[in-house]
C-alpha cells in the first residue's frame, strides 16, 4: 500500500507531527502550502476581520495552494493533516481535496488543536472529497511517539 502524508500547517505545529507520522508510516510527505502565506496578522483569531476569520466565515473560501502533488493516482491512502480552526479544518484544506480525484481512496484525518476535537470535520470535508472514505483519525497535540506510533498502526 502507498501512502501520502499531506499536511496544511499555519505555525509548524502540525508539520512536526506530520514529518513524524510519515518516517514511522514509511510514507511520502506533501505540504500543501498557501499560494499567499498567511502571516501573523492573517492567523490572528481575536480579530474578526483576519484573512483566517473571514475565510472559516465563508464556507466557499478556497484559499489557492502553490501546487498539488504529483501523481495523486499513485496512492491508496492519504492521511491528512492540519489544525482545527473554528471546530473544523482550515478551508484551504477543501482547496487540496479538490484539486484531484480522491475518489476510491481513503483519507484517514489527523489534527492539532488548542483544545477542541474535530467537531463537524468530515462532515464538511466529505463533499470536497467525492467517493473518498474521509475517516476521522486523531488530534495529535503534543503527541509522543508512541501515540504516533499507535496512530499508524491504527491505519
Amino acid at each position: 500500500m502507498k501512502r501520502l502524508v499531506a499536511y496544511f500547517s499555519a505555525e509548524g505545529t502540525t508539520k512536526k507531527v506530520a514529518e513524524r507520522i510519515a518516517t514511522a508510516a514509511n510514507s511520502d510527505l506533501f505540504e500543501i502550502t498557501p499560494e499567499t502565506p498567511y502571516t501573523k496578522a492573517d492567523l490572528n483569531w481575536m480579530d474578526k476581520q483576519s484573512r483566517s476569520s473571514l475565510e472559516m466565515k465563508d464556507k466557499s473560501s478556497r484559499p489557492a495552494i502553490a501546487e498539488m502533488p504529483e501523481k495523486i493516482a499513485e496512492y491508496d491512502e492519504i492521511i491528512l493533516g492540519f489544525p482545527i480552526w473554528w471546530y473544523i479544518a482550515p478551508t484551504i484544506v477543501n482547496t487540496f481535496l479538490e484539486g484531484a480525484d480522491f475518489s476510491g481512496k481513503r483519507i484517514i484525518l489527523f489534527a492539532t488543536s488548542g483544545g477542541s476535537g474535530f467537531g463537524q470535520t468530515v462532515k464538511n470535508l466529505q463533499p470536497s472529497a467525492p467517493g473518498a472514505e474521509i475517516i476521522e483519525g486523531r488530534v495529535l497535540n503534543r503527541a509522543g511517539d508512541n501515540d504516533i506510533i499507535d496512530f499508524v498502526n491504527s491505519l
